[in-house]
């Protein structure tokens, strides 16, 4: 039985920090992990098109209020016109938890370098039925185009019409 430690928890500490910050009590983390799943998808969910690569969640103990950040790629399509899409957004929140949120849209600068909106960018091309030689070839180039040192993209599955 190999002993592989997972490429984010080995970074944890030194170049990339946590998901969710908060402590809980004896007895309740099993509820508020399931809770920071719920919020995720429902975030994941109404907000898929947005180009999201990050949800780190924040947890305050005993204000029972809930601090969310969203880094997108579209900044304009999170929140909507005059606020309206984070404000619907945060009482869906509201509703699921049973707490006070409070939601902050930051905004990528570099999507082109962000491993996962990269990833999701090529399984869209796949969807759409573009090759996907040519849809991880330009997304390798754009990115190094971009300034990233080096890139590597896998594929896997039934592609290209395969049975």
């Amino acid at each position: 039985m190999g002993r592989k430690v997972h490429p984010y928890g080995f970074r944890l500490g030194y170049i990339k920090d946590w998901k969710a910050r908060w402590y809980a009590e004896k007895g309740e983390y099993a509820e508020l992990l399931g809770e920071d799943l719920k919020v995720r998808e429902l975030i994941r969910e109404q907000l898929g098109h947005a180009g999201i690569s990050n949800i780190e969640i924040e947890r305050f103990p005993r204000a029972r209020q809930i601090s969310i950040k969203i880094w997108t790629a579209k900044p304009g399509i999170v929140i909507g016109r005059k606020g309206a899409n984070v404000n619907a957004l945060r009482r869906s929140l509201e509703e699921l938890t049973n707490k006070k949120v409070h939601v902050d849209v930051e905004e990528i600068d570099r999507p082109e370098l962000d491993a996962y909106l990269v990833a999701e960018g090529i399984a869209q091309q796949i969807e759409r039925r573009i090759s996907y030689k040519r849809a991880m070839k330009q997304s390798v180039q754009r990115a190094i185009r971009f300034g990233a040192e080096g890139a590597m993209v896998r594929c896997a599955g039934r592609l290209h019409g395969s049975e």
